[in-house]
């Protein structure tokens, strides 16, 4: 199993990094969780666009989709050059509705997620949990049977967090905020609700994400090992885990 971030930054795209995208792949599957601003032209460094199997939404926040109407626009102009396009699944919760109906389009397709229910794509299963954030968001843990990947997506800090992300190899973490700021107010969590949750949940990696538009972010990795022992990486464009 690999993981490639292809989008880190929270909110908006900086100059030189996109919003929430994160590249799976395993066996020629691929799948992308998240899909945010500037995600896709990220993405095309790596694969073609007609490469993917299937994507992911946690949420219907902006820097979550914002490319999605863009790879459906995509899908549309590569379907002019070849001789059959498939449909590509668009996953998502079906608890804003119109949101989720937008994720079908001529060659692309919505499909519902459950959170107690496990959905298995190709060669990965995936279990959902709901987090704490303003609008219906899942994190999502991911497994080949062999590896763990668990993704917060957006989340302020809870402890289900601890069970659900039990000994993965990857945690993959909100980390809008640094420590000592009220990242609960905004939906978000802080370096040091990271660290603590990763200790408590024994995971073997940590990797910090969805990051602020303003401080050192060296300072959160700083902040997140001193509740933690392993190891904790700052997500940036490219970061490839395996």
């Amino acid at each position: 199993m690999k993981l490639t971030v292809l989008g880190y930054m929270g909110g908006y795209p900086s100059s030189t990094g996109a919003t929430s995208t994160y590249l799976l792949e395993k066996d020629g599957y691929s799948i992308l969780l998240d899909l945010g601003s500037g995600g896709l032209l990220t993405f095309q460094k790596y694969r073609e666009v007609t490469d993917l199997q299937a994507v992911i939404v946690s949420h219907y926040h902006t820097d979550h989709i914002a490319d999605i109407d863009v790879l459906q626009h995509a899908l549309l102009v590569q379907s002019y050059f070849q001789e059959e396009q498939p449909i590509l699944p668009i996953y998502g919760h079906t608890e804003t509705l119109d949101a989720y109906e937008s994720l079908t389009h001529k060659y692309t397709k919505s499909e519902p997620y459950i959170e107690r229910e496990t959905l298995n794509l190709g060669p990965f299963f995936i279990r959902f949990l709901k987090t704490n954030h303003p609008v219906p968001c899942y994190g999502m843990r991911i497994t080949d049977g062999k590896q763990t990947v668990v993704y917060t997506a957006d989340s302020a800090y809870q402890s289900s967090w601890i069970p659900f992300s039990r000994d993965a190899d990857l945690f993959i973490a909100d980390c809008n905020f640094y420590k000592g700021q009220a990242g609960n107010e905004a939906g978000h969590m802080t370096s040091q609700e990271v660290g603590y949750l990763a200790s408590e949940a024994n995971v073997k990696n940590v990797l910090l994400s969805h990051l602020p538009h303003y401080g050192n972010h060296q300072q959160l990795i700083e902040e997140a090992k001193a509740e933690y022992d392993g190891s904790v990486y700052l997500a940036c464009e490219g970061f490839t885990w395996t």
